[in-house]
């Protein structure tokens, strides 16, 4: 488990010095577990004209998530890469009037890890949820990162 909350601390530390907007959004871990990264950010911070969040807020919180979710899967298989992602579809499925929470699960990527170790690059796609207290999804967002090894 120290592992992993220091894998999780070196993320949050990344995003804060090298990814500026992820602490102007008060974006932190709330827990890595089973393979499901859960982030939290403010809505104070990422607040719309209409009182709920905004927009490119959820996009980024989700885009983010996504990018550290692909960050811990690598740093766990002892490899060092550069992730980016080259695309991203959203969906806005309601609005969000509480701290934006997104969840991102990592499962069932073998292959591609192996394709990654083997050619040195590799495309993962990712599934990101903003979920809300009630238990309902409030949108979900679906990112093909792509990572090479350095």
């Amino acid at each position: 488990m120290t592992e992993l909350n220091d894998l999780c601390t070196n993320l949050q530390t990344i995003w804060y010095e090298k990814i500026p907007l992820s602490k102007a959004m008060d974006m932190r871990i709330v827990d890595f577990v089973d393979n499901t990264l859960t982030c939290r950010a403010s809505l104070e911070p990422n607040v719309n004209v209409h009182g709920t969040a905004f927009a490119g807020s959820l996009y980024a919180v989700q885009a983010l998530t996504g990018w550290g979710m692909m960050h811990l899967q690598l740093r766990l298989q002892a490899l060092d890469a550069s992730i980016v992602i080259a695309h991203g579809e959203i969906d806005y499925a309601r609005p969000v009037a509480e701290d934006i929470t997104v969840r991102c699960s990592f499962h069932s990527q073998d292959e591609a890890m192996q394709s990654l170790k083997v050619e040195g690059k590799h495309q993962f796609q990712l599934s990101c949820e903003v979920a809300l207290k009630n238990g309902s999804t409030a949108g979900s967002f679906t990112g093909r990162y792509a990572v090479k090894l350095i």
